[in-house]
């Protein structure tokens, strides 16, 4: 059995390095939320040496709250932007002959997608228009208006280190215990969403899920040990971490 460990990195954390071998695919900031095309090209050039995935992640373009809330722009302006900010992982890309594998939203951006079809529509048109077959990791229960077409695979993400309400939206970082810190329960967490398909909600219930894919974020405090312990829980489950 194999499962997808994926991070968001080249957000200007301390443990990009330490943080690369332990996962399989990353998704790169590349300038909605933070990043620039230094940091894009930096960031693509670690994931190569250590053969992850590369991912692009785009968001809302609103550097001063780290995409975290949702803009109101018209569907010109923002698709224009998120355009600009997967061309930086492309051209980074390009240039270290790395193939970029997935786009995943950040932020207010990924969780409007599953609040409005509009936005969900809008992201997925910009998939399209990128020509080229990819991979879109995003929530469960996000609809589309039309069919996704064949050469966009739909990746459904799991998150190991938040909190979840009963309809799998993720509970408000605002909240206490929306977050979680502690290494060995995210761990179980983790292994009752691959092995029993279903995970336990703010309120305790358990409610089904089905994920390809799981995020550890980078700044999620102890987000190192939080995938070291991860790496060997899976390890002595006979699962290996591979996109």
């Amino acid at each position: 059995m194999t499962i997808d460990i994926n991070c968001d990195l080249g957000e200007g954390g301390s443990f990009d390095e330490a943080l690369m071998p332990l996962i399989s695919s990353c998704n790169i900031a590349c300038g909605g939320h933070y990043g620039n095309q230094e940091s894009v090209h930096s960031t693509v050039a670690l994931a190569k040496a250590h053969n992850v995935k590369v991912g692009a992640h785009p968001s809302y373009p609103d550097l001063a709250n780290f995409g975290r809330q949702s803009l109101h722009m018209s569907a010109t302006e923002l698709k224009r932007s998120l355009h600009e900010q997967i061309d930086l992982v492309e051209t980074a890309c390009l240039a270290e002959a790395v193939k970029w594998h997935h786009i995943k939203p950040h932020g207010a951006l990924y969780n409007d997608m599953h609040k409005k079809q509009s936005i969900a529509d809008l992201v997925l048109e910009v998939c399209m228009e990128r020509q080229c077959p990819l991979i879109l990791f995003l929530p469960p229960g996000v609809q589309f208006s039309e069919a996704v077409p064949e050469q966009i695979q739909i990746w459904k993400e799991g998150f190991a280190d938040r909190a979840y309400h009963e309809n799998l939206s993720l509970v408000s970082r605002l909240k206490d215990k929306a977050v979680l810190h502690n290494p060995k329960q995210i761990s179980q967490r983790v292994l009752e969403m691959i092995l029993q398909q279903r995970v336990e909600t703010y309120s305790g219930s358990k409610t089904p899920l089905h994920v390809d894919t799981i995020c550890v974020h980078s700044d999620t405090p102890n987000s190192l040990k939080i995938l070291q312990d991860l790496q060997s829980k899976l390890t002595q489950k006979g699962i290996q971490i591979r996109a």
